[in-house]
């Protein structure tokens, strides 16, 4: 687990736990090949009818409290067609001295992962680091959405924690694709001032040859799109040499964003040539 030291206050006590997550072609189906994990962090691994297989992420108490500390690794052997998602939204409750999560997927050759998590939700006075790693294999593919949310908005808590940061790293092969970092922090601004009328931030990304088509279709879509003063919603498209494309979204609405997996499926058609989750 990375430690950002510098930004945790001094005596908070983090409760480091560890996960792993295996995925392993077996003839023309993927299989689980092992699962671990320690509180709070459950793993749910539902039985698919298609090619690819499922596991869905959980939380014992609905979400993560002040100093817990997840790490997840996933791999996505050879050949292999996976997708992970949540049983719900990521909830991170008031937490004076933070929690974090991480999460290092590694995709084989000719592998296809699938990251589609419901949206993170910050309660007032959350401090959440969250770091997304994807390390493929030169000829793999991956789809992975992000979704921040402005919190609980029915309760007034409307970008109303103490910190947000998130990191989001690929690599195909030995090439670094994309590494960004977001931080929204108050006390380099009112957040609800900086955000106006935004309700939630969202990050899509496609990368790899198997999903050539559907990065140019989705690409030249926003970019045809016209952009109006005052748009209700924002959408930019950035192509990245390598082959990938990182796409962000600002909604208006967070009822819109409710589950991250329709918000995946409307902005990505899955590749048809053997990959498809379903």
């Amino acid at each position: 687990m990375r430690v950002f030291a510098e930004q945790r206050r001094s005596g908070a006590r983090e409760r480091g736990s560890e996960a792993r997550l295996s995925f392993r072609r077996v003839g023309a189906r993927t299989v689980i090949e092992s699962a671990f994990a320690e509180s709070p962090l459950r793993l749910l691994m539902p039985r698919n009818h298609g090619p690819g297989a499922w596991a869905y992420t959980s939380t014992l108490g609905g979400g993560l409290v002040d100093g817990d500390a997840i790490r997840l690794r996933v791999n996505v052997g050879s050949g292999a067609v996976a997708a992970l998602l949540s049983q719900g939204e990521n909830r991170v409750y008031r937490s004076p001295g933070g929690c974090r999560s991480e999460l290092v997927a590694e995709v084989e050759a000719g592998g296809f992962f699938a990251l589609l998590p419901d949206p993170t939700v910050c309660f007032a006075g959350a401090w959440y680091e969250q770091k997304t790693e994807l390390r493929l294999a030169p000829d793999a593919a991956a789809v992975a959405v992000e979704v921040l949310a402005a919190g609980r908005s029915a309760r007034g808590e409307r970008w109303a924690f103490r910190r947000y940061g998130g990191e989001l790293s690929v690599r195909s092969g030995e090439r670094a694709l994309v590494r960004e970092r977001v931080l929204l922090d108050p006390e380099h601004g009112s957040l609800p001032e900086r955000l106006g009328r935004f309700d939630a931030l969202c990050t899509v990304l496609l990368v790899g040859d198997a999903l050539s088509a559907e990065r140019t279709a989705l690409a030249r879509r926003i970019q045809a799109a016209p952009l109006p003063a005052r748009a209700a919603r924002i959408e930019q498209a950035n192509e990245i040499a390598g082959g990938a494309l990182l796409v962000r979204i600002a909604p208006p609405i967070p009822s819109r964003l409710a589950r991250g997996r329709p918000l995946g499926a409307q902005a990505v058609t899955l590749p048809e040539r053997g990959h498809t989750c379903t």
